[in-house]
């Protein structure tokens, strides 16, 4: 008895007072991070260094490492915000680059793009005529009423209403840019309109116009030829969420939550 407790008072001894894990005190910088102090100096002083040059760049690195590890064993980084905002953000980054090796194939990219026709359709592509009058004017509904009739008998529409900045004409217009200059509402109803006949009023931003559809292409989805690299960037983006969200809910599993003072 007496041979085990001296055994083991020398063990808990040893335990306080001994080396320790011989790792945790030894310091190595690589060849390949000196290579980069290299790079990054000449980066910064279009120039190599010195070799006393860097050395202190070497002896800056020892510096950081150890007090970086000395600021561990105390445990001042346990609640520090930006601390746990840089490791959550390295955590988020490693999450997002699994699997970022695999390409995705054109049968993926084709079924990604159809299945988001809002971020890769092409809009209808338009023609009109327009005819501006100006809503404020005392007898602008009998004189739309008069023009539009007269239009309908084919009368040209340019002895009619108020002149404007907007063209009389549009030709192959994406119905994005009609909405641009007219509204979205205007742009919504014309696209509905029968072509090649004289129909409104129809309000716009800047007034009511008698319209005259001539032309109508119907919103389309691209071949993947044309939107690749969008689609190859999106779909990419897409990826990154869902392995980041996939990477925490796995790790949320892990963990019991307990939130103080809510029911």
């Amino acid at each position: 008895m007496h041979f085990l407790a001296l055994g083991l008072g020398l063990f808990v001894l040893h335990a306080i007072v001994g080396p320790g894990d011989p790792t945790a005190r030894t310091i190595t910088i690589s060849a390949d991070e000196i290579a980069d102090l290299r790079r990054q100096y000449a980066a910064l002083w279009n120039r190599p260094p010195s070799e006393a040059q860097l050395a202190t760049l070497i002896e800056n690195q020892v510096r950081d490492e150890i007090l970086y590890r000395e600021g561990v064993a105390l445990g001042l980084g346990a609640d520090d915000p930006v601390i746990k905002r840089r490791i959550r953000q390295k955590i988020e980054v490693m999450a997002e680059e699994e699997g970022s090796d695999a390409a995705a194939t054109d049968i993926e990219l084709q079924a990604y793009m159809h299945r988001r026709p809002d971020k890769f359709g092409k809009p209808a592509v338009v023609s009109f005529d327009q005819v501006y009058f100006n809503p404020q004017g005392p007898d602008t509904p009998t004189s739309v009423a008069a023009a539009k009739a007269r239009l309908a008998a084919g009368a040209p529409p340019s002895g009619f209403g108020q002149a404007t900045l907007l063209p009389t004409h549009i030709a192959s217009s994406d119905t994005d840019l009609v909405a641009r200059d007219f509204g979205r509402d205007f742009a919504a109803v014309l696209v509905k309109l029968p072509v090649g006949q004289w129909a409104g009023p129809i309000g716009s931003g800047v007034g009511v116009h008698l319209v005259r559809l001539t032309a109508l292409a119907p919103p389309r989805v691209p071949a993947l030829a044309e939107v690749r690299e969008m689609v190859v960037r999106e779909w990419e983006n897409d990826r990154r969420i869902a392995a980041s969200e996939a990477n925490y809910k796995r790790a949320r599993e892990k963990y019991g939550v307990v939130i103080e003072g809510r029911q």
